[in-house]
């Protein structure tokens, strides 16, 4: 007979905190589905609009995350919570095409000259734009305005 903590129940993985409190987390393989999903979900190659892609995750989203709502791990879901709105800004990088767009459209947004230029000098790098400069500017103000689902 296995230990709980060798055992994985409904999603769930426990663990002792220091003080003997037992906590839950999300099990990994429960967490290596949701990445699978969100990755499904917003794929930049699937022709659809960001709208659409944000409506669709964010259903996802939070139904994930009222499932697992009791898990005891504010690291996990900021991380997580990252890692999808860098998801979202690489599809919207792509869906401006080209250089000049993205230019245009991050000035609009209020990007200075400077960092708007190093982010469409480099529009095919799509995942690599979404994660440095292009964050100080598609921020957390702009994800709330899209609808963008939230974790924490």
């Amino acid at each position: 007979m296995a230990s709980v903590f060798q055992r994985k129940f409904l999603g769930y993985r426990f663990w002792v905190a220091p003080g003997g409190k037992i906590m839950r987390r999300v099990a990994d393989k429960a967490m290596a589905a949701f990445k699978q999903r969100v990755r499904e979900l917003t794929r930049r190659s699937g022709g659809r609009n960001l709208e659409q892609v944000v409506r669709q995750l964010r259903v996802y989203v939070l139904g994930w995350k009222a499932y697992f709502r009791m898990a005891d791990t504010p690291k996990v879901w900021n991380e997580l919570d990252q890692w999808t709105r860098h998801r979202i800004r690489a599809i919207q990088l792509k869906q401006w095409k080209r250089g000049t767009t993205a230019y245009r459209q991050l000035l609009k947004l209020g990007a200075s000259s400077d960092v708007a230029a190093q982010v469409a000098a480099n529009t095919r790098r799509w995942w690599r734009n979404s994660g440095r400069l292009l964050n100080s500017v598609l921020d957390m103000k702009w994800a709330n305005q899209l609808g963008g689902p939230r974790l924490c």
